[in-house]
């Protein structure tokens, strides 16, 4: 057994040799092994690979509602990363301005300039699409898009767009519920994560 590990190693190394002629860049690749009784074992660090059961889908309206959740997902996921770097960055500049004066000051100049960045782009998202956003706001940043409101531009402004969110049939103190309602939604996003999807 030795001998054939032996073997296959020799082959590898001088495959590895040959190939590296064929490279131009002369860059190196040192990898960790271990010797464990007289063997050498190569040890590599795996990215980790989320598997999920396959979705069995009851009928095709079910497939392409499935299908259309990915693609929504896939639009909303990226401007709720983006809300929770913003805010994240928003409130550490926060906890530097000493008065409130100053703070109000900043926190329009910081939605001012939100709204010049991405107004557009958030425009031309669905009410299927907000609703998944503002769910996944509440993953990201562990407070739900009501109480982001609140805390940012205060309880009126809150409460003005909780009721414009209830005339379209939303509600901005959703909370977001990984193991129940919103499993699928947490299923697809651990893809997007993982690269899967």
């Amino acid at each position: 057994m030795k001998n054939f590990v032996f073997i296959i190693l020799l082959l590898c190394f001088s495959w590895s040799v040959k190939s590296q002629n064929l490279i131009k860049d002369s860059s190196i690749y040192v990898m960790k092994a271990r010797i464990i009784d007289g063997d050498t074992i190569l040890v590599s660090d795996l990215p980790e690979v989320i598997v999920f059961p396959g979705y069995m889908y009851k009928n095709k309206w079910d497939y392409w509602r499935h299908r259309r959740l990915i693609y929504n997902v896939k639009k909303a996921y990226p401007y709720a990363k983006l809300a929770a770097e913003k805010l994240d960055e928003i409130e550490y500049n926060l906890s530097k301005i000493k008065t409130e004066k100053q703070q109000r000051k900043y926190i329009k100049e910081a939605e001012d300039q939100l709204m010049d960045e991405f107004e557009d782009e958030v425009k031309h998202l669905t009410i299927t699409q907000g609703r998944i956003l503002m769910k996944l706001i509440d993953r990201e940043t562990g407070d739900t898009t009501y109480y982001l409101l609140k805390d940012l531009k205060g309880n009126i402004s809150a409460v003005f767009w909780q009721a414009v969110a209830r005339v379209f049939g939303s509600n901005l103190k959703t909370n977001y519920d990984p193991k129940g309602e919103d499993r699928l939604i947490e299923q697809i996003v651990l893809m997007i994560e993982a690269g899967q999807l």
